[in-house]
């Protein structure tokens, strides 16, 4: 059974992702910060029938979390075929570039772009073991340059995205170096904006989360022909999915 393992994964985003790659035969390690969170979403799962899921603590921006959960998963699967890199916040308020704090942007930048990295290099030797691995960096099409400073873009005058953005932008540049120095292998790597979902972090405004997930899995479940090394956004381009850095 291929095995993944999902980042931020007791609610929302992650959770549904958990929930689609179970349902499409994986055995799902449910990364959360929160162990107890985790083994209530577990037993969410559990109770739709869905018994080949568990949670791992697992705390991003803490270099010892993530370290012993590389060693748990370790000892009861001998590959890793899917990294879900989900895990993320949007900084706190206030969100402006004028107002928001230094502290803002570093605790957004540990969580999202220093924490996708911590759990990529911890277990990218797991991944390697791996026939088909893929590593879906979960991120936003605020986090592209290209769009945000198009003047016709629909969230051009936002001015909530300050910190989130930023960070954002920084974790699909290391997504691109990321699937480079994996490119002669059997890596697809690819940043992947599920599209703005009713959750917690919206306040429960958006599209349905099961349409979110679905956007996730596709990547997480490429072929040898798939792409590697771009940014997808189905709710921005509903025909390829690009769009651009």
């Amino acid at each position: 059974m291929k095995s993944a393992l999902i980042t931020g994964a007791n609610k929302g985003i992650g959770f549904e992702t958990a929930k689609q790659l179970s349902q499409n035969g994986f055995h799902v390690f449910l990364g959360s910060r929160d162990l107890k969170n985790g083994l209530d979403a577990v037993e969410k799962l559990k109770a739709e029938g869905l018994t080949n899921v568990e949670t791992v603590q697992l705390d991003v921006t803490d270099e010892s979390s993530v370290k012993a959960a590389r060693e748990e998963i370790g000892k009861k699967s001998a590959a890793l075929d899917v990294l879900v890199n989900n895990a993320g916040i949007n900084g706190g308020m206030p969100y402006t570039a004028l107002e928001a704090s230094a502290d803002q942007m570093i605790a957004a930048f540990d969580t999202n772009v220093f924490g996708v990295a911590r759990v990529t290099q911890a277990f990218i030797d797991l991944m390697r073991k791996s026939a088909a691995p893929r590593i879906v960096n979960v991120s936003t099409s605020v986090g592209s340059l290209s769009l945000q400073s198009n003047p016709a873009w629909p969230a051009y005058d936002y001015a909530k995205y300050a910190v989130y953005g930023a960070s954002k932008a920084a974790m699909n540049m290391y997504t691109v170096h990321l699937a480079y120095e994996l490119r002669d292998t059997a890596f697809k790597v690819n940043a992947v904006c599920p599209g703005y979902t009713k959750t917690d972090f919206t306040n429960h405004v958006g599209g349905e989360v099961e349409v979110a997930g679905k956007r996730i899995v596709k990547y997480a479940l490429l072929d040898q022909n798939g792409p590697t090394g771009k940014f997808f956004s189905e709710e921005t381009n509903p025909e390829t999915g690009e769009i651009p850095w």
